[in-house]
């Protein structure tokens, strides 16, 4: 499983920071198992909303290479899903498989094409944004459609990454993911719903 996570100026790190904590344990309970991530901008260091500066180890790669990618939100989001050469590039992720988002990280999911036809979920505060990109906004927690799943507002992405965790393996190793960080709150077993309210 070779993982993209999109980084951008503006972006809410705990989007980011949830769900990479939990998928990335993958690499630490299966060992013999090839997961790799990287941190994929359009330029070699960004900002959070709060002024944290990150690194970025891919700038601008073509996303295709990828498995899944994941997209957290953030305020920019709002103004990022109209920038031409941002959501061109997110579009060269047409063909991965998995695409992921938190948060309205789902509006740059839904301006690059992602979500046509689909059901999908973003903070609360930005449903109406949501509306012109998929078939219906839904009003829960995580939404599946497909290979395409999003999430709720920001501590959404920590349910959010172990929900994958055990759709990519079973209920076991997210139980042992969820020891190892300490977070009792995600209820395992909700594989065969689409929603979990």
């Amino acid at each position: 499983m070779k993982m993209a996570f999109i980084v951008f100026d503006g972006m809410t790190m705990m989007d980011l920071v949830g769900f990479y904590d939990a998928v990335t344990r993958l690499k630490q309970l299966i060992p013999n198992e090839d997961v790799s991530w990287d941190f994929c901008g359009i330029k070699a260091e960004v900002s959070d909303d709060r002024g944290m500066t990150f690194k970025v180890n891919q700038v601008k790669p073509v996303l295709a290479g990828y498995d899944l990618i994941y997209a957290p939100g953030g305020l920019a989001t709002r103004q990022l899903r109209f920038d031409q050469n941002f959501i061109g590039w997110l579009q060269t992720a047409a063909e991965v498989k998995y695409k992921i988002s938190v948060c309205t990280g789902a509006l740059l999911l839904g301006a690059a094409g992602f979500l046509t036809g689909k059901r999908a979920t973003t903070n609360r505060v930005a449903y109406d944004l949501l509306i012109p990109y998929c078939e219906e906004v839904v009003h829960a927690r995580i939404v599946r459609d497909g290979n395409v799943i999003t999430g709720g507002g920001v501590a959404t992405s920590i349910d959010l990454g172990l929900y994958v965790v055990e759709s990519f393996t079973d209920a076991d190793t997210v139980q042992q993911i969820q020891t190892l960080m300490d977070y009792p709150y995600y209820k395992a077993g909700h594989l065969k719903s689409d929603y979990i309210l």
